[in-house]
């Protein structure tokens, strides 16, 4: 029998071999860099085939990341209502979240973006391409301060996961969430809304 060459059919290997190229894909290039293409490419599968399996490709992505939850669904309801209470809301869904059984992947995620540049480099784009650029543009902060407005909620947020979660410092590791929504909320809000001299 006369083994064909060229991409490989669909089978049950074909949907690991198609998240094991998107996941080197988005890392070397970004997710907004990344394409269906090449990603069907790096699997030697045919483009059609990672949209049979995953959709789109922010599914493709979520699904890389091995996400139980969708931010396009969950950033949205975080942030509506006052604009003045986004920082507390946007806190309070992360905790609810990630003290949530849903939360274990985002922890070893996490841990593992703290010692792997691959994992971090997926953490990152996950990060400001799913959470941090929806909740600049649901908010409609300027531009031109949208990058570091972004990279200073993250700075609070990750420490905070980090510190309740990784290394798990009390009391912040068994605080109640409304505690720690009172305390780091404001400090978000600040950087989502608020006056930041010497910064803009």
């Amino acid at each position: 029998m006369v083994r064909r060459s060229g991409r490989r059919p669909g089978n049950q290997d074909t949907r690991q071999s198609i998240l094991e190229s998107a996941r080197t894909v988005f890392a070397e290039r970004g997710f907004d860099k990344a394409s269906i293409r090449a990603i069907a490419a790096g699997a030697e599968v045919d483009p059609a085939l990672v949209h049979h399996y995953f959709g789109t490709k922010e599914k493709l992505f979520l699904a890389c990341m091995n996400m139980p939850l969708n931010p396009g669904e969950l950033v949205p309801k975080a942030l509506a209502g006052p604009r003045e209470e986004a920082g507390e809301r946007l806190v309070r869904t992360v905790l609810t979240v990630w003290d949530s059984p849903a939360g274990a992947t985002a922890v070893a995620l996490m841990r593992s973006a703290m010692s792997n540049e691959w994992t971090a480099r997926l953490m990152r784009e996950f990060v400001v391409t799913q959470i941090l650029r929806r909740a600049v543009a649901q908010l409609g902060i300027d531009e031109k301060e949208a990058a570091t407005r972004s990279a200073l909620v993250a700075t609070q947020i990750a420490g905070l996961a980090v510190v309740r979660h990784v290394i798990k410092v009390e009391p912040v590791a068994s605080a109640p969430v409304e505690q720690l929504v009172a305390a780091v909320g404001p400090n978000v809000q600040r950087y989502l809304t608020g006056d930041l001299p010497g910064v803009f």
